[in-house]
């Protein structure tokens, strides 16, 4: 069954997109400071913190979908470059949460790509948001899926 031309033009899209994304994370490696995982470690602890409730590392990790040996790592590159912080959580003694050390700092600013990303969504209409919306989690699974 031949795929029609625009089903093959969004197929097309998402593959230049993912290229991007792994030249991106090369660059990023070597160029750009913190690694696209740090990146996201900071928006989350950011985000909680505006909600009034500091994440804990378990919790940072469960919401990349990492290994907490993993996140340990990445929170201690983040304190290291001074961006966080750990206290003692009040609500259970043997966990800690995390907090940025400056609040005042813009999420935008971390993360510029994931702002601008915001701004072309925001020229969407609300159909077609959907349609993205659900085209891209139905990739995102596949990608998450693989070499299970």
């Amino acid at each position: 069954m031949p795929v029609e031309e625009k089903t093959l033009t969004a197929a097309l899209a998402v593959e230049r997109l993912r290229l991007a994304e792994a030249r991106l994370a090369r660059r990023r490696q070597t160029q750009c400071g913190p690694s696209e995982t740090a990146r996201a470690a900071m928006r989350y602890i950011l985000e909680r913190a505006d909600d009034g409730s500091p994440a804990t590392p378990t919790e940072i990790a469960e919401h990349l979908g990492l290994a907490t040996a993993s996140m340990t790592g990445i929170l201690h590159r983040l304190r290291g470059g001074g961006l966080i912080t750990f206290q003692r959580n009040p609500d259970d003694g043997r966990s800690k949460r995390v907090v940025p050390v400056d609040r005042s700092a813009d999420i935008d600013e971390i993360d510029p790509l994931t702002a601008r990303i915001r701004e072309f969504a925001g020229g969407l209409t609300e159909r077609e948001a959907d349609h993205v919306a659900r085209f891209l989690e139905a990739v995102t699974e596949a990608v998450d899926g693989e070499c299970l």
